[in-house]
């Protein structure tokens, strides 16, 4: 009976051993994330720029950005060597998703970039133009 009693209490503590180990290796884990995540750049501060739907760009296209909080951006066009080209919008935009239309008929056919810029960023997309 002493035998059995002793078997029973070391399995328990085991157990118990194993539980709090595993409490405290997720604690530490969830910490270790909480930290490293601290200089990762907040979503609002930026906006987010999309691809075209379409692979070769032809007549208008739709460039489509969203932005979580008012802003001041521009929106603009480089050459194949990512040298400027033009401005096709800039101005205030309100918070959410915006359109912007290019008309891609007065640029000759190959490849540009098309690019957001506000105050804290920059970045852009190709687009490659083949009209007719």
């Amino acid at each position: 009976m002493i035998l059995m009693t002793y078997s029973i209490s070391k399995v328990v503590i085991g157990i118990l051993l194993t539980s709090i180990t595993l409490l405290i290796l997720y604690i530490a884990y969830k910490k270790l994330l909480t930290r490293l995540n601290k200089g990762n750049p907040i979503k609002e501060d930026y906006c987010v720029l999309y691809s075209l739907e379409e692979p070769i760009s032809k007549g208008e296209v739709e460039l489509y950005f969203t932005t979580i909080k008012p802003r001041k951006v521009s929106i603009e066009l480089y050459n194949d060597d990512l040298s400027f080209n033009s401005t096709i919008k800039e101005g205030e935009f309100a918070e959410g998703g915006h359109i912007i239309r290019l008309d891609t008929t007065k640029l000759s056919n190959g490849v540009y970039f098309f690019g957001l810029k506000s105050e804290n960023q920059k970045t852009m997309k190709k687009m490659l133009v083949e009209n007719a």
